[in-house]
């Protein structure tokens, strides 16, 4: 066994909770008793590790005391003969298994929310403040869907299976949401000690490939992998060696995956010739017109503002006017991109980047005082620990 500091085995903990989840609902059949047996694991894991260390084969060590504390479990119940021979499983699931878990959660017998916030929590291992914290509702609120959800699949018997593939599209929508999401606590955490988690990230691009791999000629899917994979290509040059954020004017695009880069716009050029645009294929390109500017003066912003124009068509969201109006500032200017702004008001009052993002708006109009102003809401709001060292490094009182 090696010895690892606190964050590092509740990562560690973390990333193979969500695979042992999913092995453990195909093989039990049961949602609520894998879950009851993953916990168990867990806190064994998190009671022992400290003092012994990480052990050489971590998801081995889980899924020996998940098995034995399912025994326990199932020995009290009447159908114990017949579920027994069910937990004689391997010592790692099956690659995909966390995919074919994420079809379960996302049923269209759930609502939408609560397919997705299940899903991230049980099978990709995020607490419920960071999926709160996505969807920019309380945590009681998603902690209540979360529980109506599993109720839900308990219930209604949902089998745990990756759905016929006439079947595929009415869940399609939310498994990709539920990827895209994972992406995004690990490209910029909303929690923690860590700016940003590198596991996560890459854990999200693994099943875009392996969803791509199921449906490879499903345009969304195609967008969605090229948008993970254009921002993964950036990520040796987004945080300095202190850990502070480096905003993409003053990224070293020598330090990006150029290769990465063009195989992502691979992707898109073969998604666009579907014909199907989809918000996802969307997004991909507005990062790829960033990615494949040779210096941020050469920039296509009108053609970022088109895209983020489609974009609210499709999928209308504040968070993406709140985008937009940033593409808005290098075409019409920042009073244009101001007045967007002042229409987000009441929506994004609670946004951490409404405000810092309209402090960078009035810097740029010459309203400095209102600026700080600004940045003083925002500093509060914000929970990324590079985001918060950035926004104080901008007020004079840091």
């Amino acid at each position: 066994m090696t010895a690892r500091p606190q964050d590092e085995l509740a990562r560690v903990v973390r990333d193979h909770a969500g695979r042992l989840a999913a092995a453990l609902v195909g093989l039990t059949g049961d949602f609520a008793t894998a879950e009851d047996m993953v916990q168990d694991a867990v806190e064994a894991a998190l009671t022992h590790w400290p003092a012994e260390g990480i052990p050489e084969r971590p998801d081995a060590w889980l899924f020996t005391v998940a098995r034995r504390r399912g025994l326990d479990h199932l020995k009290r119940q009447a159908r114990y003969r017949s579920k027994l021979a069910l937990l004689h499983w391997p010592t790692q699931p099956e690659p995909d298994d966390r995919l074919r878990l994420i079809f379960t959660c996302c049923h269209p017998a759930l609502p939408r929310t609560g397919q997705i916030a299940l899903t991230l929590r049980a099978v990709c291992g995020l607490t419920t403040a960071q999926i709160a914290r996505a969807f920019l509702l309380p945590e009681t609120t998603i902690g209540q869907r979360i529980t109506r959800a599993k109720r839900k699949i308990s219930e209604a018997g949902i089998p745990y299976r990756i759905p016929d593939p006439d079947e595929l599209a009415n869940r399609l929508s939310e498994v990709l949401a539920v990827i895209y999401l994972l992406f995004n606590e690990g490209y910029l955490a909303t929690t923690g000690e860590v700016s940003h988690d590198r596991n996560l990230a890459d854990d999200a691009e693994f099943l875009a490939t392996l969803l791509h791999r199921l449906m490879p000629a499903e345009p969304e899917v195609m967008g969605l992998l090229a948008l993970i994979r254009l921002h993964q290509a950036r990520t040796a040059a987004r945080f300095d060696a202190d850990g502070r954020i480096i905003q993409l004017p003053d990224q070293d695009r020598s330090l990006w995956n150029h290769t990465a880069i063009t195989n992502a716009g691979d992707l898109i050029a073969r998604a666009a010739a579907h014909r199907r645009p989809g918000p996802y294929q969307l997004q991909a390109g507005i990062v790829a017109c960033h990615a494949e500017a040779k210096r941020w003066q050469d920039t296509d912003w009108p053609q970022i503002l088109v895209l983020y124009t489609m974009l609210l068509r499709l999928q209308p969201s504040p968070v993406t006017r709140l985008h937009r109006a940033v593409a808005l500032r290098y075409t019409d200017g920042p009073r244009a991109a101001l007045a967007e702004l002042e229409q987000l008001a009441d929506t994004l009052d609670g946004y951490h980047l409404y405000h810092a993002t309209r402090a960078e708006l009035l810097r740029a109009d010459n309203q400095p005082e209102m600026a700080q102003e600004a940045d003083e809401r925002a500093l509060p709001l914000a929970a990324n620990p590079a985001e918060i060292d950035l926004l104080r490094h901008r007020l004079p009182w840091r």
